[in-house]
């Protein structure tokens, strides 16, 4: 009973609930460039092959570890008052409010390349803003709340996912009834609110900046020899082999998934799916299914460790791909859809805590943003670069959608290997290795403050 308690008081923590609101808000501009804008240019007739090469835009999201090191370091004049990461975090998010009110007013009827030119704009902001939310989980807990890591991984995922699904289910919803520019500006006004509510409710980590002092704009000679700091850590402290290996699996261990999510609305509607059923099965039901499993998930992980739990996930998210080829088979039955998209989010819940949390054991406090960005970076270079030839593979196909989805499966088998050889270099347990390394690369000046206050 006592472990019980233990474990539920755990996640009673006020930066839980923090690291939950800014996973919202680093998901929701992804459905103003992804899912609904998918559903956009369906609805203009574009063909797979051009939608799948629109997911291009992005690429941006494969680089972003480039100026990771100017918002681990940089104060931005006039909002540093708000705190460091807090400061970025705001910023782009008004840039993103004005952008997607831009694209409600053109839109890829006006225009695919300025469609396409502000959703590029918008995924640039949106991958600098997701690396002062990554910093901020990651920075937000002391080195020594190992425990924590997995729970923060599981609220930034649900947080992700509420972001994400329900702006693409207000889309979907209302897209029939009002038009795509219509939702877009409610999309827009949207987030507004949610900066409102970002400004009042999170608190800014009470930590000093990896380097003694503030870096003002016109001292950015550092990014260079910062961002080789970071990198050079990183290979140090987990030698070279290892290191090669864990770039390599954070690279290849989505790409099955992205393959599937690229092409999935197209699916749906090809299949015979409304924009409105698709809005409430995928989008709702699979909100619902993703933050359950999300929590769950992180229990798991904090009680049996990363490595574990990211085999059996990744197992598992294979498993999914082919009741998606069942599901084509046997037409556009909705009792069908609701099961695939149960066992859909189940998956996905479960291999994205186990993934985040898995690159969060391998990054050091110090350069949270620069190796965390670098690590969300190449695993989103091969979901966005490579899963763009998606909408070609399916063409090569015929639309056997069958197929593609069976391969979209066997995908994930070279990452597991990868994965299980992993885990024969660190036979004594991925999360007390990895957690003692963060502890050891991990120095600050100042003292820590004691987080107890933000606890309810």
């Amino acid at each position: 009973m006592k472990a019980i308690l233990k474990t539920f008081s755990e996640v009673w923590d006020l930066r839980l609930a923090r690291v939950f609101l800014l996973g919202v808000v680093s998901g929701y501009p992804q459905a103003l460039i992804f899912s609904a804008m998918t559903g956009w240019l369906t609805d203009i007739d574009l063909s797979r092959s051009e939608i799948g090469l629109f997911s291009l835009v992005a690429t941006v999201y494969n680089v972003n570890f480039v100026w990771a090191p100017l918002v681990d370091h940089l104060r931005i004049p006039g909002l540093s008052v708000l705190g460091h990461r807090k400061s970025w975090i705001v910023l782009c998010m008004a840039a993103i409010i004005v952008l997607g009110a831009l694209l409600a007013l053109t839109g890829p009827t006006l225009s695919l390349f300025i469609t396409a030119t502000l959703c590029l704009s918008i995924a640039t902001v949106s991958a600098t803003q997701d690396l002062a939310i990554d910093a901020y989980r990651i920075t937000v807990f002391e080195v020594h709340e190992e425990k924590m890591i997995g729970h923060a991984a599981a609220m930034a995922t649900c947080g992700w996912w509420t972001g994400f699904n329900l702006a693409g289910m207000f889309a979907f919803l209302f897209a029939d009834q009002v038009g795509w520019n219509t939702v877009y500006f409610g999309l827009s006004i949207a987030l507004l609110g949610l900066l409102v509510v970002m400004l009042l409710f999170v608190k800014e980590p009470p930590r000093p900046l990896p380097s003694s002092e503030p870096v003002r704009l016109t001292r950015i000679k550092f990014i260079d020899s910062s961002y080789v700091a970071g990198v050079s850590e990183f290979f140090k402290r987990n030698g070279m082999k290892l290191s090669l290996c864990l770039l390599i699996f954070v690279f290849t261990f989505k790409l099955g998934e992205a393959y599937l999510g690229k092409m999935v609305i197209i699916f749906y509607r090809e299949l015979g799916f409304t924009n409105a059923e698709i809005g409430i099965y995928s989008k709702g039901l699979g909100l619902v299914i993703t933050i359950t499993c999300s929590i769950a998930a992180g229990f798991f992980m904090s009680k049996f460790g990363t490595l574990r739990g990211l085999m059996l996930a990744g197992i598992a998210m294979a498993a999914t791909n082919f009741l998606f080829a069942w599901l084509a088979v046997i037409g556009p039955d909705k009792s069908a859809l609701v099961f695939v998209q149960i066992a859909d989010g189940i998956t996905s819940a479960l291999s994205t805590v186990a993934f985040v949390s898995f690159m969060t054991h391998f990054t050091s406090h110090l350069y949270a943003a620069t190796q965390y960005g670098a690590l969300a970076s190449l695993g989103t270079s091969g979901r966005t670069l490579l899963a763009a030839t998606s909408g070609f593979v399916v063409d090569w196909l015929a639309g056997d959608w069958v197929i593609f989805f069976i391969l979209t499966a066997l995908m994930v088998g070279p990452a597991l290997l990868l994965l299980w050889w992993i885990s024969t270099m660190r036979p004594s347990g991925m999360a007390a290795e990895a957690g003692s390394s963060r502890v050891q690369s991990t120095e600050y000046t100042g003292e820590p403050k004691d987080q107890s206050s933000d606890e309810p």
